[in-house]
């Protein structure tokens, strides 16, 4: 497995990461045997990358992830987050908690969750409206000092946020959705990563399955998958977004590798600072997408990419409904 390095930190870690997400049961129920089993094939097959959250599940992802690493945690880079409530509100029905006095308790559940002494990045799971940014960053820096956590980063924070974080504390790694449907972070935030030393860790790097070419029609989805309520997938747009895959497969096709293998290999050619976190609950899928490091795509490629899923245009439809909007905070 090749490897990268995120931050000014220089935090070393595999190419592709796993976003251990999934696991809770957002795309279909998944056993807690097959979940410990994928995280050790991952780790088996040169994955060193492991991202969770205490919201996942309600801390039951945490837990899973813990077991898994039991006397393989030096072997990988563990990454979590907390202050993300949305599902399981707060006080006051808060939907995002960034205040400094929760920041220790959040990590210290974190800790005993995940059955270990120390997270190699802790993130900022979504940035709090209500909390100046300073006051966050400066009470996870405190947890850096007294050795709960080795690394910071941000989830879903705009360039502004970053700025003003990194005069706090270095940021080693911001967390937000890339792929080539979701292309926004080019525009302003990942070049104020660069511009700050921060490295991008991209996750829904497959659409939610869709660019796998696995996902074309919400029938035979569970009741309970939430890709039921993802807008590019409804009626008024699957259609129009298939198309725009069926000219992506030719690509892949002309490249000898599947469209997911496509679609992570594209992320890797943006940049040696990029990393994603793809989520797989298939054994298969993790053993077929563990290759896309070694996918070359040739300018050429990459040109027809971007005439598929442009920066400005593409996809057909918004990446969340309702009230969602986690984008450039």
């Amino acid at each position: 497995m090749k490897t990268r390095e995120l931050g000014k930190a220089k935090v070393k870690v595999s190419a592709i990461g796993l976003g251990c997400q999934p696991f809770i049961g957002n795309y279909g129920p998944v056993e807690e045997s097959t979940a410990i089993s994928i995280i050790h094939r991952a780790i088996d097959l040169g994955i060193t990358l492991f991202d969770t959250a205490g919201t996942y599940g309600r801390g039951q992802n945490e837990e899973w992830v813990g077991k898994a690493l039991k006397g393989k945690r030096d072997k990988v880079v563990l990454e979590s987050k907390f202050g993300n409530l949305r599902g399981q509100p707060g006080e006051g029905g808060r939907l995002y908690d960034g205040r400094p006095e929760y920041v220790p308790v959040a990590c210290e559940e974190s800790l005993k969750r995940l059955q270990t002494e120390i997270i190699d990045i802790y993130y900022l799971h979504r940035v709090d409206p209500e909390v100046p940014i300073e006051d966050t960053v400066g009470a996870m820096a405190r947890l850096v000092e007294a050795g709960k956590v080795r690394h910071l980063g941000l989830s879903e924070a705009g360039p502004e946020t970053l700025r003003r974080a990194s005069k706090v504390h270095p940021i080693t790694a911001l967390q937000s959705e890339y792929s080539v449907w979701v292309r926004d972070y080019e525009k302003d935030t990942i070049p104020a990563c660069r511009e700050l030393g921060i490295g991008f860790v991209a996750y829904y790097a497959m659409g939610r399955g869709f660019l796998s070419g696995k996902l074309r029609t919400l029938d035979g989805l569970e009741p309970t998958d939430t890709r039921r309520r993802v807008p590019r997938l409804q009626e008024e747009n699957i259609g129009y977004n298939l198309g725009l895959l069926d000219r992506l497969k030719e690509v892949a096709d002309d490249n000898g590798c599947t469209l997911a293998q496509l679609a992570l290999a594209w992320i890797l050619h943006q940049g040696d600072d990029l990393v994603p976190i793809p989520g797989m609950t298939e054994m298969a899928y993790l053993e077929e997408n563990i290759v896309a490091p070694d996918v070359e795509l040739s300018a050429d490629d990459l040109a027809r990419i971007d005439g598929i899923f442009p920066l400005d245009g593409g996809a057909k439809g918004p990446r969340y409904g309702g009230d969602r909007d986690d984008k450039n905070r």
